[in-house]
């Protein structure tokens, strides 16, 4: 089974930075790349870091009940998620899941039987997004928007020994080149 992991704060809305769940909106053209990637038939699991629940920003019934709500404005558009992963932990507390660890992709792995090498993480952070899914060797797609111009320039030294597969503009820009490569 093939799966895309997509990150949730500037990849598929936001700003790139953690934001209140009940503050999240999804970019206008997230529904349209989601359901784009569920009519290919492939999985599309959401993995994020939601550290600001650890560290008392909000709480983690305020963060599911913003995933719910982020699940019905995709649903209006016939756009669906086969999963949610997310690290609630506070970024020093030394757990698995806080990417860039793979601890998220792994469980996906083994609850839904993927192969981790033929699947895909789509994120606009270099050192967590693109690190966790080089070290899961999944392939890899960086996009622009939230951190992602950032990522490129500013931050590339945190990882800079880790090269996308693909540099997208957006998230659509990501499933088109995810939907040709599928084909290859």
């Amino acid at each position: 089974m093939k799966a895309v992991f997509l990150d949730r704060d500037g990849t598929i809305g936001g700003t790139g930075g953690g934001i209140h769940p009940f503050d999240f909106s999804v970019y206008d053209f997230a529904p349209k790349a989601i359901k784009s990637l569920n009519e290919l038939g492939v999985k599309v699991f959401l993995f994020t870091n939601q550290t600001r629940v650890g560290r008392g920003f909000f709480t983690e019934d305020e963060l599911l009940e913003g995933f719910k709500r982020m699940e019905d404005e995709l649903s209006i558009q016939s756009a669906f998620l086969d999963g949610i992963y997310y690290c609630p932990h506070k970024p020093d507390d030394g757990c698995e899941c806080q990417k860039p660890n793979i601890g998220l992709l792994l469980r996906a792995k083994q609850e839904h039987n993927l192969i981790l090498e033929e699947c895909y993480v789509v994120g606009d952070t270099g050192g967590s997004d693109m690190l966790a899914g080089y070290k899961a060797g999944t392939k890899n797609v960086l996009v622009k928007t939230g951190w992602g111009e950032g990522s490129l320039t500013k931050y590339r030294t945190n990882w800079e020994k880790v090269a996308p597969d693909y540099i997208a503009d957006n998230l659509i820009d990501a499933v088109n080149w995810i939907s040709n490569d599928l084909k290859q």
